[in-house]
């Protein structure tokens, strides 16, 4: 009867295996991250995280009509929130939809970028060096980014689109930041998709040239250059600038059709990180 015990220990070891395998495959692949202790030490927790812990740095907080608010911040899981990350994350997608990270705005709102020739501070800044993307702020979406990287997207930067614009017919749902300078193939490439969600307003608002050699781009069209008169440097007819970008709070947003996808009615960056509602919605377009 001695070969009864080798038998019993190998049928153990065969049922831990398989529960090994099918729980393995079978369980959202929702991320683990680090304990907050290692968040950088110069970043402040800030009280009002209800979908996440969030970290900010001092200087990031502004007082908007009396309320202090983080215009960035950093965010990590909370650990009691698994269900919740699967409801409005799309961890187990197959096809996951994918976001452009808008690096050329970053860079077009830079120090000696864009917004210093618009005030007439520079009469150079036609032409900006490209920023890395560490330096994403709230004109460039950072807090978009670094939520719906945490909620399992898949992301480009702009960067990547421009030298590579076929890379969209690969994904069912393409998701616009504030990419708000963008190359015409970008242009091109983003409007000829069937569905895109254009998730902030003044999105496509002008156009740019890149130059990879010297790392920088150039403002070509648009935010009234070359001429007082023009707005969309594209003449794009579904531009949404007015008055939706200037909708911060964002309490009565809603999403509306155009013919390759949807647009929404507001500037999403601080409802963005609170929202559980809207995250779905999100999830669900």
């Amino acid at each position: 009867m001695n070969f009864i015990k080798p038998i019993i220990l190998g049928s153990i070891v065969l049922s831990v295996i398989v529960l090994v395998i099918y729980f393995g495959f079978n369980t959202k692949d929702i991320p683990t991250q680090d304990n907050p202790d290692s968040i950088n030490s110069e970043l402040i927790k800030w009280s009002d995280g209800i979908l996440f812990n969030v970290f900010v740095d001092p200087k990031d907080i502004v007082n908007v009509n009396g309320k202090q608010i983080p215009i960035k911040a950093t965010f990590q899981l909370k650990p009691n929130l698994s269900d919740t990350y699967s409801e409005i994350g799309v961890y187990d997608e197959k096809n996951k939809p994918l976001f452009i990270i808008p690096v050329y705005t970053a860079s077009a709102y830079a120090k000696n970028g864009f917004y210093d020739f618009y005030n007439g501070n520079c009469n150079t800044c036609l032409t900006t060096k490209i920023v890395p993307n560490d330096e994403l702020g709230e004109q460039s979406s950072a807090n978009a980014v670094k939520v719906l990287e945490l909620l399992g997207y898949d992301s480009i930067t702009d960067i990547e689109l421009d030298t590579n614009p076929t890379i969209l017919s690969k994904y069912d749902k393409i998701i616009v930041l504030h990419n708000e300078y963008v190359t015409k193939k970008m242009f091109d490439a983003i409007t000829s998709h069937p569905n895109v969600i254009y998730l902030y307003p003044n999105a496509l608002y002008a156009e740019i040239s890149t130059n990879f050699v010297d790392n920088t781009i150039s403002l070509i069209r648009g935010h009234g250059y070359p001429d007082a008169s023009i707005d969309n440097g594209f003449d794009w007819k579904y531009d949404n600038t007015r008055p939706y970008e200037f909708d911060k709070e964002c309490n009565n947003w809603e999403f509306y059709e155009i013919p390759n996808g949807k647009m929404l009615n507001c500037y999403p960056e601080q409802k963005i990180w609170k929202d559980e509602k809207f995250l779905k919605t999100l999830k669900e377009l």
